[in-house]
């Protein structure tokens, strides 16, 4: 059974399209978009192994002209050199105006193959094929792309909205555990900013860190409601105006401490979780949240397998000033989304310093 979840914008609207087995579909998907005839695969070599034939072969039948380039796994290899690297299969390719690019893999893949095409002759074709549970319901979707600098994530991109995107349920049998949970923090944050009854269906499963101790039902609501939730932020607010911001709970300390660990030692999705926790934590200390509110997330986050503690050794006055990196700080005052409730979630660039210094020397 397929669904169908439509972002709608000014300039280009498009389907988020969820089926079991689709991925053999690519072909003829990617044909009902009326896409040009030439397309490059971008993936990363773990997942070229698991399923780069089978979209190659799909494309291939459908009458595709196809090439392919794989880039090494990992958010540090998300850079300026891997787009290099990008460029030059493309050109080899002879990729043209009418081409498309398609991002098989996880958000680090998703990132720097659309940012690829937002640049390559000035704007070629995308469509998103993720194949992590955090490309699915959170990066695939609404057109960031980007890669890291030395001193920061994401501070070089461009928002280039995919085509489509092409989710098959099936490649997260594949996904090691670890990732499966990294996936689950953009999930939790879903049910906090956007989604109570998202939020009340994951309390009520005995188990949110393995994906086969997941009911099929709750799999599928996760995704659908996930990618809903994406959906209506960005067809609302496609650039980060306003209200697209709240899309980035969590992320604020969870983008510094990340960067501070040279993304090594945690991956996106922990660093998230650590960063809800820190952020719950700072809307109760000024009054926003209830303390029980805030202890109902953090148990979501443990049944998810992920942390609530900083890493060991890391530089609190390192965090706080990695914050004034942050993209969307604002003369000099670093915005926070905020909980007020399950569900409900407000934007300030007024919290103290002191604040977020007690809150993160507790954890």
């Amino acid at each position: 059974m397929t669904s169908i979840i439509n972002v709608n914008l000014p300039q280009q609207s498009y389907e988020i399209a969820i089926a079991p087995a689709s991925l053999e579909q690519l072909g003829q998907y990617m044909t009902e978009l009326k896409l040009g005839k030439k397309v490059l695969v971008v993936s990363n070599p773990t997942i070229f192994k698991h399923y780069g034939e089978k979209a190659i072969a799909s494309l291939k039948s459908a009458g595709f002209e196809v090439g392919s380039c794989s880039l090494p796994a990992g958010e540090r290899y998300k850079n300026l050199n891997s787009i290099q690297k990008l460029y030059d299969i493309a050109l080899e390719n002879r990729l043209e105006r009418s081409s498309t690019m398609a991002a098989l893999g996880g958000g680090v893949i998703g990132d720097m193959t659309g940012f690829a095409a937002a640049t390559w002759l000035r704007g070629i074709n995308v469509v998103q094929v993720p194949t992590t549970l955090l490309a699915m319901v959170d990066s695939s979707i609404g057109g960031k792309t980007g890669v890291n600098h030395p001193h920061g994530k994401n501070l070089i991109g461009a928002f280039h909205q995919p085509r489509g995107v092409l989710i098959d349920p099936e490649v997260l049998k594949t996904l090691p555990m670890r990732e499966f949970r990294a996936g689950m923090a953009e999930v939790i944050k879903y049910g906090v900013i956007w989604d109570a009854e998202l939020f009340s269906q994951m309390e009520a499963s005995k188990n949110l860190n393995q994906l086969r101790y997941i009911k099929p039902e709750l799999i599928s609501a996760i995704l659908t409601r996930s990618c809903q939730a994406k959906a209506d932020v960005v067809s609302k607010d496609e650039k980060e105006a306003g209200l697209r911001a709240i899309l980035n709970y969590g992320h604020t300390i969870g983008h510094a401490v990340e960067s501070l660990t040279g993304y090594r030692l945690v991956n996106h999705g922990e660093a998230v979780a650590i960063g809800m926790v820190a952020a719950g934590q700072i809307a109760v200390d000024l009054g926003l949240w209830q303390q029980e509110d805030a202890e109902r997330q953090n148990a979501l986050i443990q049944k998810a397998g992920l942390p609530t503690k900083l890493p060991e050794g890391i530089d609190i006055e390192g965090i706080i000033a990695a914050l004034q990196l942050d993209k969307k700080v604002k003369a000099g005052k670093v915005r926070f989304i905020l909980p007020t409730q399950i569900g409900v979630v407000q934007i300030t660039d007024d919290v103290p310093s002191d604040t977020i210094r007690q809150v993160l020397q507790a954890m």
